[in-house]
């Protein structure tokens, strides 16, 4: 398994953080409707679309699964990461947030694939993928990679 060391990581997460930045706003997909009708949907847009829609509900649960929850784990990572910043005792308390949130890390991207799958299951529409969903799935991903190293991490320095 390859690891990584905490400069390395700081590296990753940085490049992480402007992918799901780049994720939130680049269209995702473009819906098609009646051959005559497009609609391209960033998870930004989508999400505000939400809120004019007065869909409240569903746009704090998008909004927090997609865009709070990855941003406040990015933040966890950083602050794990910083050389001799934190106590031992802080950052245990740190590790042990991130493993509360990782049983809620691939909502985010399940959250994209149900609003996919409802877009593609209409027989009136047709869609189309864009740089987004993989831009933001790939900073997803990194963001798992760097979390599994951190906590690699964390365990050796816990030994």
């Amino acid at each position: 398994m390859i690891q990584l060391n905490t400069q390395q990581l700081r590296w990753l997460l940085l490049l992480a953080s402007i992918l799901l930045a780049a994720g939130f706003v680049l269209p995702m997909l473009t819906m098609t409707k009646f051959l005559l009708i497009n609609n391209s949907v960033s998870i930004v847009s989508g999400i505000w679309q939400l809120i004019q829609d007065g869909q409240i509900l569903l746009f704090f649960i998008i909004a927090t699964f997609s865009i709070l929850l990855p941003i406040a784990k990015i933040i966890l990572l950083f602050n794990l990461l910083q050389p001799n910043t934190t106590h031992p005792g802080q950052q245990q308390k740190l590790l042990h947030l991130m493993h509360d949130y990782g049983r809620w890390a691939m909502l985010d991207v399940l959250v994209v694939a149900v609003l996919i799958m409802t877009v593609k299951l209409g027989a009136i529409a047709s869609i189309q993928i864009h740089a987004g969903l993989y831009v933001f799935g790939a900073a997803v991903l990194l963001i798992m990679f760097i979390t599994q190293q951190v906590v690699g991490i964390q365990n050796e320095i816990k030994s």
